[in-house]
């Protein structure tokens, strides 16, 4: 692996592309303010509210607009974010109170009054960020009190927002926005109508220091309530891998000691009885894999994926990922995955090399395509229904060019470096046993010993270890919740990795001892079926617990959740895979091999 370059030098490319292409902090949120001067305020998006993928640009909607829009400069990660900030209609200065102040009047035509009407009908919210602080509101409400038929709803739109804002000495610390419920726009009938927007502000001093001012938002997340759940998610995890670990270990050593014993007899006392079990084909477990070039790209986009995560986990640890630091996730993402696509590179060509392949620049390029290729079609299906919904999440043609362009001059250059250093690493295979020249005929196995049945056996005990924790995954990235305790999040994912390295260890064991050979492929998709039982999860999440609703919502949903649930199945793959391979060598250096 050193021959793929200098370590400090990638690290140091990393943080570079890294800095350019995410705002750690914004400017503005460090900023010192004096009495009256204007604090940056700019309106984000509106949407509805359970349909977080669905959101537009604020002044698609009719509200009153300034002279000049100034639209913000967006880092990266906040374009994918589907973040469009641009100036906001109200103007408030620091420690500058004022009391229904008037922001515009204007007479709404029938269509802009159904556009609102719409809005109002789907629960469409704002969001706006002050100094770096966010804020949100519903537009309006609708009024079903008393009224069985949903032809009798009224529908109001709000006209007045106040403002708090708590504020010390020369900084911003925290905002709120309030709907004013006297001040209403009845939208009900088709009709133009006078509207007149207002809004409100109110100063208060804290003693809260601006250094703590997120920890709002990060307290959210950790209420007594939810900790008692994550805790009791990992105490149901840890018992779980005790009570796994703890079965496989009696088992396979007691097994594993007796099948040593016998087959660890003389040659002439082995002569008087037929060898069964795991001995018996010695000579072929080892044969290696059809489709041998596909099976060293996945194990290779597996490691991969692998890193990707440790390094997420690592950046989240150290605090990069605080509530509402746009962007600097999917940043993080697009860069850590670029530059550790040279692992990728390395660790199929050198595997490839090992399972004796030759054309190993096909090899390359399959395992560059096999994670990259169905994202990036997902990607254009997914970008072409947000233009035809004139939706946020569709990417501008500048961000596209940006992200090609990291591709072309980063991934790929790293890609081929790490698979040129591969097939230069002269590793070899390390077989225990050689190899004889035909293979040996499979004995007829029960139903359950087939692929499909020991898949579900494999992916049920990872995802019952982890399956608490996801719906709070799932409520932070496809809802409104904020998710923060990435260290009990880190606990998870490596008793998830050690479950799933066991039971495939276990597997693989109890499929060579019924003389089954063929235990490559088994063990990798073994290892990587929790991402089929996490995609199941999805169709449950989506139906029953969450409002989500409309194409492009389902589409979004379904179709990314498929591209992670995806890479799940690779990573957990080859943690699968890397596992039974050591177990196998382990038992097969323990016995005389003939």
């Amino acid at each position: 692996m050193r021959n793929i370059g200098n370590c400090p030098t990638l690290l140091l490319l990393g943080v570079l592309i890294f800095c350019c292409l995410s705002n750690v902090r914004s400017d503005a949120s460090d900023h010192r303010y004096k009495d009256g001067e204007a604090v940056p305020l700019y309106a984000n998006k509106v949407g509805p509210f359970h349909n977080p993928s669905e959101t537009y640009r604020y002044f698609d909607l009719p509200f009153c607009s300034p002279d000049h829009v100034k639209e913000k400069k967006e880092a990266l990660g906040e374009v994918l974010n589907g973040d469009r900030l641009v100036s906001a209609p109200y103007k408030l200065n620091f420690r500058e109170e004022k009391d229904s102040s008037v922001v515009c009047k204007k007479k709404l035509s029938k269509d802009e009054v159904a556009f609102f009407r719409r809005a109002v009908e789907k629960d469409y919210y704002f969001q706006m960020y002050y100094d770096d602080l966010p804020i949100w509101g519903f537009i309006g409400k609708v009024d079903k009190e008393g009224k069985a038929d949903p032809s009798e709803y009224k529908y109001f739109l709000y006209k007045h927002i106040q403002f708090d804002i708590l504020y010390n000495k020369d900084r911003v610390i925290e905002i709120s926005a309030r709907m004013d419920l006297h001040s209403l726009l009845d939208l009900t009938e088709d009709k133009e109508v006078d509207a007149e927007f207002m809004y409100t502000v109110k100063w208060k001093e804290t003693d809260t220091p601006f250094e703590k001012r997120m920890d709002k938002y990060s307290m959210s997340s950790s209420l007594p309530h939810h900790l008692e759940i994550h805790w009791f998610s990992i105490i149901n995890s840890c018992v779980t891998v005790l009570l796994l670990t703890g079965f496989l270990a009696t088992i396979l050593m007691r097994v594993l000691k007796n099948d040593f014993i016998k087959y660890g007899q003389d040659e002439e006392a082995a002569d008087d009885q037929e060898e069964t079990g795991w001995k018996y084909i010695h000579g072929d477990v080892f044969r290696f894999p059809e489709y041998k070039s596909l099976f060293a790209a996945a194990l290779g986009s597996g490691t991969q994926l692998f890193t990707l995560t440790v390094f997420i986990f690592m950046l989240a640890l150290v605090g990069v990922f605080y509530p509402y630091n746009r962007g600097a996730l999917f940043t993080a993402l697009v860069v850590i995955y670029a530059l550790t696509s040279g692992i990728a590179g390395y660790a199929a060509t050198s595997f490839y090399c090992q399972l004796e392949g030759k054309n190993w620049v096909r090899n390359l390029l399959l395992t560059g395509c096999l994670f990259c290729g169905p994202l990036f079609l997902t990607f254009c299906f997914l970008n072409t229904v947000a233009i035809a919904y004139s939706a946020t999440a569709a990417l501008p043609f500048g961000t596209i060019v940006v992200i090609v362009l990291i591709w072309t001059l980063v991934t790929s250059p790293l890609l081929v470096l790490g698979g040129i250093a591969g097939k230069n690493s002269k590793a070899e295979f390390q077989a225990p046993c050689r190899t004889t020249k035909y293979p040996r005929e499979i004995p007829p196995l029960p139903w359950y010993r087939s692929a499909i049945p020991q898949m579900a056996m494999a992916g049920f005990l990872p995802f019952s270890a982890i399956y608490i924790e996801l719906y709070y995954i799932f409520a932070s990235v496809w809802g409104h919740r904020i998710y923060t305790i990435y260290s009990i999040l880190f606990i998870v994912f490596i008793i998830l990795l050690i479950v799933t390295a066991f039971i495939t260890v276990a597997l693989t064991y109890f499929q060579l001892a019924a003389e089954d050979h063929e235990w490559w492929w088994r063990s990798f998709l073994c290892g990587g079926s929790t991402g089929l039982f996490i995609y199941a999860y999805c169709l449950y999440y989506y139906y029953a617990r969450s409002d989500m609703s409309g194409f492009m919502q389902t589409s979004f949903f379904f179709g990314y959740m498929a591209c992670i649930c995806y890479g799940f199945f690779l990573m957990l793959g080859a943690v699968g895979f890397r596992a039974s391979l050591l177990f196998v060598r382990h038992i097969y250096r323990s016995i005389k091999c003939e």
